[in-house]
């Protein structure tokens, strides 16, 4: 089968993507990738063959604030989602959708797969079927659909579990159409209209879910909110292998041997050009418990780029072998990116998160709701919150053993299976896996 998987070049979408790349490569697919020239190494280590999108897509999102310097001065909130929406996802989205015409022309795919925010799969959803091939998009973010009980996404609500919660929700709704929906909504049909598509007639963010032909989540159903109106695209497929071996082992490897309870320290990829949010205060929390070995990984930043001398008890890496390091963890203290808590939760670490850019609010809040960690709420906690919530989720068992039985819900998914057999049910080609038929 030949595949086109297509991009949003930031490492949160990149990583995923390539991780099921490499998947479909193994399986005696042809796959192409299409993104940013940045992400060009990353792409080919998948074993696909890398195509760079048109300059004005042609972008390097591991530094937003490089690309985006206006974010700088927009606080969390709707601003910032209409923001990332409009000059982010569809500001790109003409020059994406040239680069997805380019390299179909050359690699007549039979499969086209996509991030879940990538806006130049827009046109293709909105036009006739017969003039595309099957789009699988890939929610490498908290499933942003309708919810029945009428709160909106990005604002960080659990489930409603009263009448008055849901009548509360609706007006929390209202103001996110005012100010975030339908204002994006609009701006997107402008675009489209200049493609000779749409209208687009829901909000963006249930469309890039409810359109495509197969909408993979990347989780399993316990970690998000519970739909009775789920769209038929959804399919569930647990979280993908992490990439072995991307990065050595640091040379103070042997420290993590046991002896010690292990906090692994991470603001991912995106969120991580201020350590002074999560990563200094929580070794400054726990820089005086001696049973405790903080572990930090700077997601790609310079180890020197943490403020102050590091604490006696604190080891630090820009990269770590994530699947090496959740092996050894007891705990992962973290911003709350997507890919990272899934990973986590399938090696049944339990949480503490802290953050509220991009999507966070809403995955931290799925934290605390699954049961499975302790969510902050904030982007700046203090050292003595995170002090009380790595201990408290450290020494009682409840939040452990809601991460193991996550951990054994995410191990009762074959996510290679299932995903292989999902592309050859929407594409009507039996798929091959080592010149073996896929079951």
């Amino acid at each position: 089968m030949k595949i086109l998987i297509a991009s949003t070049p930031a490492t949160g979408h990149i990583n995923p993507m390539f991780s099921l790349g490499n998947i479909l490569v193994k399986a005696g697919h042809e796959v192409v990738g299409l993104s940013g020239n940045a992400m060009r190494d990353r792409i080919e280590a998948s074993g696909a063959k890398f195509c760079a999108f048109p300059p004005e897509a042609d972008l390097d999102l591991r530094n937003v604030l490089a690309v985006f310097p206006e974010l700088a001065n927009i606080s969390p909130g709707l601003e910032m989602s209409r923001f990332y929406s409009e000059r982010g996802l569809i500001d790109p989205m003409r020059a994406q959708h040239e680069g997805l015409l380019q390299v179909l022309r050359d690699f007549p795919a039979d499969v086209i797969i996509a991030d879940n925010f990538l806006c130049g799969v827009m046109p293709m959803l909105l036009g006739p079927r017969s003039e595309r091939p099957p789009i699988v998009l890939c929610g490498t973010m908290f499933l942003h659909c309708h919810r029945d009980d009428g709160a909106p996404n990005f604002a960080g609500l659990p489930p409603a579990s009263s009448e008055a919660e849901r009548e509360a929700y609706a007006a929390v709704f209202k103001e996110h159409d005012l100010a975030l929906y339908e204002p994006v909504r609009h701006y997107l049909n402008d675009r489209l209209a200049n493609l000779g598509v749409g209208p687009l007639s829901m909000n963006i963010f249930h469309a890039f879910v409810a359109l495509p032909d197969a909408f993979l989540q990347l989780t399993v159903p316990s970690f998000e909110f519970p739909r009775h109106d789920l769209p038929a695209s959804v399919r569930f497929v647990g979280t993908l292998p992490i990439i072995a071996n991307q990065t050595p082992l640091p040379p103070w490897a042997d420290e993590l041997d046991g002896s010690r309870k292990v906090v692994l320290v991470t603001q991912g990829t995106v969120a991580n050009y201020d350590f002074g949010q999560l990563v200094a205060p929580t070794l400054a929390a726990l820089a005086n418990e001696p049973d405790v070995l903080v572990v930090v990984t700077a997601g790609g930043r310079p180890v020197d780029a943490i403020p102050g001398p590091l604490p006696s008890n604190a080891r630090a890496a820009s990269y770590l072998p994530f699947e090496w390091a959740l092996a050894k963890a007891d705990v992962l203290a973290t911003n709350g990116g997507y890919g990272s808590v899934n990973q986590a939760l399938s090696f049944g670490v339990p949480l503490v998160t802290a953050g509220l850019t991009e999507d966070k609010a809403d995955i931290n809040v799925r934290v605390a709701w699954s049961g499975v960690g302790i969510n902050l709420a904030t982007d700046e906690p203090t050292s003595e919150a995170l002090r009380e919530a790595v201990l408290a989720v450290l020494d009682k068992p409840n939040y452990r053993a809601r991460a193991l039985a996550m951990a054994q819900e995410f191990s009762s998914i074959d996510t290679r299976s299932e995903i292989l057999r999902i592309l050859e049910q929407i594409s009507g080609i039996p798929g091959t896996d080592g010149g073996r038929r896929v079951a």
